[in-house]
């Protein structure tokens, strides 16, 4: 898995790309997001249209960032999420916890 993240105006859009499926990877999204919080970052969208697979620790990894990001005063949403993954959401109730959005573009627009 990797990450690359962008600024859009006030907003940090981190693109995932690969399966979020536990291990190293949910490590490095959280150190990723508790760096970017540090350097005065609240404002989060998590491009998940290339992530292939995520099962429930890749869940847990991205509620544990949600949590940071909200202790920091700031927001998260999702975007280009896949229907496997929106299944997954659903199926945990986490799809009312989450700010879905079918574009980045949309999505940085709702901050």
């Amino acid at each position: 898995m990797s990450i690359k993240a962008s600024h859009v105006g006030h907003v940090t859009v981190l693109e995932l790309n690969g399966k979020l499926m536990g291990g190293s990877e949910t490590k490095e999204i959280r150190d990723e997001v508790e760096k970017l919080i540090k350097e005065g970052k609240t404002q989060f969208v998590f491009d998940l249209g290339n992530i292939k697979w995520m099962n429930s620790s890749g869940l847990g990894a991205i509620v544990s960032c949600h949590n940071l990001v909200k202790e920091a005063g700031g927001a998260l949403k999702l975007a280009r999420v896949e229907q496997k993954i929106e299944s997954l959401l659903v199926v945990t109730h986490l799809i009312k916890v989450f700010e879905c959005h079918k574009s980045v573009e949309a999505a940085v627009d709702s901050f």
